[in-house]
């Protein structure tokens, strides 16, 4: 049976991270307003409060020890400490940060220390990340689960090695972290997104159903009956736990299969165009400009020229919090 959310994270290629420990000592607030980067964290010890700028109805989360939050989007937030609230959009941030091997002191630096965090960066290498992190929640906080907490320090640890094939261990240990924190539903909370969708007991037999059967002749109406719900109470539910309607989320996935196939130049465009569900080039090729914006073979070559010319990624065990 196919997972559309291992589907989704294998697609987006995680790799080359930056992660580090931070401590910090109350009151202390810091305010990331950098987009692009995937952010998770781990509260080691303590507490703290989170602001995700746009999401969530109260606009603040208290994590505690053992929580961990992943921020998909890398969308600007900011944390303090729990006694104080995290600083919103276009706020100043006077709070001192000094370096330290291996991560970053956060407060004054002579108050005793009462929260340590496990941050870290990750990058995607997929030319289509944009819109696949479309396709996920836009923030996922996980209360208590050591198996994250496990997979947060051993990415930490890799991280900042220098063994032989570094790499190819970060990038797998990425996607099981990626997939762990956003199955994860131990008390957690997501944002709309595919997440949401698969924890729908019928949501998700229509998703499986697509990811399976890409090429297939959907609409509202055949997904519906796939999730045994009339087409109304599929639409409406769809799109309030997915975030998109039903055939924008063909769409999108459709999309996604066709860029990764494009890129891989192992099939031609025809074989492309019927697997992802179009009866002929024609259509498919204008199908495909619109949504990317280059032509099917424009954008194949330029993907793989980009990739030839692509410098190794590395990555840096320091570096601000």
């Amino acid at each position: 049976m196919i997972d559309p959310l291992s589907e989704v994270v294998a697609l987006l290629q995680p790799g080359a991270p930056l992660s580090k420990q931070v401590v910090a000592s109350a009151p202390w607030a810091v305010r990331r307003s950098e987009t692009g980067r995937p952010f998770y964290m781990v509260v080691l010890e303590g507490a703290c409060r989170l602001r995700v700028d746009g999401q969530t109805r109260s606009g603040l989360i208290t994590l505690r020890e053992g929580d961990f939050v992943l921020i998909p989007a890398a969308r600007a937030f900011a944390t303090s400490s729990v006694d104080s609230e995290p600083p919103g959009e276009g706020e100043n941030v006077d709070t001192p940060i000094t370096p330290m091997p291996g991560g970053a002191r956060i407060g004054d630096p002579r108050a005793r220390v009462d929260t340590r965090l496990q941050v870290g960066h990750c990058v995607f290498g997929s030319p289509d990340a944009q819109m696949l992190v479309s396709l996920l929640p836009a923030w996922v906080h996980v209360r208590g689960d050591p198996r994250l907490r496990t997979l947060s320090q051993l990415v930490a640890e890799e991280s900042r090695a220098q063994r032989p094939a570094r790499e190819l261990v970060l990038s797998r240990l990425l996607e099981v972290l990626l997939i762990e924190a956003l199955r994860s539903n131990g008390g957690g909370q997501a944002s709309p997104g595919l997440v949401r969708g698969l924890a729908d007991p019928r949501l998700a037999v229509a998703l499986r159903a697509l990811h399976e059967r890409p090429g297939a002749s959907w609409t509202v109406a055949r997904l519906a009956r796939a999730a045994a719900m009339s087409r109304s109470a599929f639409h409406d539910r769809f799109g309030r736990e997915v975030g998109l309607a039903p055939m924008e989320y063909v769409l999108a996935w459709r999309m996604a299969l066709a860029r990764q196939m494009l890129g891989q130049g192992r099939a031609s465009i025809a074989e492309i165009a019927e697997h992802v569900g179009y009866a002929s080039v024609g259509t498919f090729g204008v199908a495909f400009t619109r949504h990317v914006g280059l032509a099917p073979g424009r954008y194949a070559r330029s993907v793989r020229r980009e990739a030839g010319a692509r410098p190794r990624r590395t990555s840096s065990p320091t570096g601000s919090p």
